[in-house]
């Protein structure tokens, strides 16, 4: 297996629009007031160690890519207040619902990035997180546009550099070509051990598991989801 330091930079967004409906007031209040306080600055030297972005020193560090409405992230930050965790996402109308939350809870260990993942994960130190999450992923359904996935062998490089040996990769969705194309990805990259031994170890939900947006669409149109592990090797 190949590991370059700063694997190529794809080309192709990962992600489509990234504005909906105009923000309430208060909204773009917080647009403006928390986001700047609680935002990775790529612009600075990025830490050795990724608990000098909180406040106080955090037992694990958890990165979540594309968190959309966020009800996932603000879960995780309030079942495990000792973990810090790194919440991406570029639609401004989901970061906004999230720092919303953040507030509401006074959440001390949740830091956020408002654009392209690989842009933070070029950023990080090696092997700094223990978790990366990639839940319900948009699955670019059409064919011609499966090269936008976000799963692909230049991103798992980028997730195997960040993530501490013995890490834990996390996917979930509910389509059926974007799970064989994840587990065929990770099968070929080298880097990621699948930890299923059954197939109820797929088809259950992660532990602690809050059930998202999107899961609850799946389930209402008659999708069945899986949820794949990989460890870091």
């Amino acid at each position: 297996m190949t590991e370059p330091s700063h694997p190529t930079r794809a080309t192709e967004a990962f992600f489509g629009r990234r504005k909906g409906k105009p923000l309430r007031e208060r909204q773009a209040e917080t647009m403006d007031t928390v986001l700047p306080a609680l935002s990775v600055d790529l612009s600075a030297e990025a830490p050795k160690d990724l608990a000098e972005l909180f406040p106080f020193t955090p037992e694990r560090t958890r990165l979540e890519i594309g968190f959309g409405g966020g009800e996932h992230l603000v879960h995780r930050a309030q079942e495990e207040p000792t973990t810090g965790f790194i919440g991406v996402e570029p639609f401004v109308n989901s970061m906004a619902k999230l720092l919303g939350r953040v507030g509401e809870l006074d959440l001390n260990n949740v830091r956020v990035y408002a654009d392209d993942a690989t842009q933070l994960l070029d950023w990080m130190p090696e092997a700094c997180v223990d978790r990366i999450d990639l839940l319900y992923p948009d699955p670019w359904p059409k064919k011609k546009h499966w090269k936008r996935r976000f799963v692909s062998q230049v991103n798992l490089t980028r997730f195997h550099r960040v993530l501490k040996p013995g890490g834990m990769f996390c996917f979930a969705s509910d389509i059926d070509t974007y799970v064989n194309w994840t587990l065929t990805h990770c099968h070929d990259h080298g880097g990621f051990a699948w930890t299923a031994q059954e197939p109820s170890d797929w088809l259950t939900p992660f532990a602690g598991w809050p059930g998202t947006r999107y899961e609850a669409k799946a389930k209402r149109e008659g999708r069945s989801s899986a949820y794949l592990t990989f460890k870091r090797v």
